[in-house]
């Protein structure tokens, strides 16, 4: 048995885990896990079946945590958060298939030292990705939906005007830069402004 899995390193050779505590995954209710890869793990062939209920348990704390996948680099502390005896998950955790297989040290921050997993990172990393796709989307849909409203209220005024995609997207810019509302006053003030513009072209 070794002595502990976690091996003193210099803060220097650790890995900087790439994600901060402005990264949040508030919204998300649930993990993706994937099934075919656990089931033929070396972790679930291998580990004693408490070894295994620990993991799992410390799989979905880190979630938790901040920054989001990380642990504490404290084996006290993540035995009390397994409701584990220290002495009795330390001894786990010597395992070669303990509850902290394949954790190890990052530097988080800058500066703090705690616990990454690489299957843990690579999913949030995946989500957090469809979470910024999806954001950019909700967005254009938006903007696309402000644009057309615009359009109409332009119609209002002058119809052959709001025939103009250019047009329209200018003061759609202009009227963004200026104000959050899309009433009647602010609307014929960026008709106003378009005529202007166009005229100094």
């Amino acid at each position: 048995m070794r002595e502990t899995h976690l091996r003193p390193v210099s803060a220097d050779e650790l890995p900087v885990y790439p994600l901060t505590r402005e990264d949040r995954l508030d919204s998300h209710y649930f993990i993706a896990w994937e099934r075919r890869r656990w089931l033929n793990s070396d972790m679930r062939l291998k580990a004693t079946p408490e070894a295994r209920a620990l993991y799992f348990d410390l799989i979905n704390i880190c979630y938790d945590q901040s920054p989001v996948g990380t642990l504490p680099d404290d084996l006290d502390l993540l035995a009390k958060m397994v409701f584990a005896e220290p002495g009795h998950f330390r001894a786990l955790a010597n395992l070669d298939y303990g509850p902290l297989h394949k954790w190890g040290r990052c530097l988080c921050d800058g500066d703090e030292v705690r616990l990454m997993h690489p299957m843990v990172l690579k999913t949030l990393t995946e989500a957090i990705s469809r979470k910024e796709d999806n954001r950019a989307k909700t967005e254009a849909a938006n903007a696309k939906k402000s644009r057309q409203r615009l359009r109409s209220m332009v119609a209002g005024y002058h119809v052959e005007l709001a025939k103009n995609d250019a047009a329209i997207l200018w003061m759609d810019e202009w009227l963004s830069e200026r104000t959050g509302y899309r009433n009647s006053g602010w609307v014929e003030r960026a008709v106003a402004a378009w005529s202007d513009h166009a005229l100094a072209l």
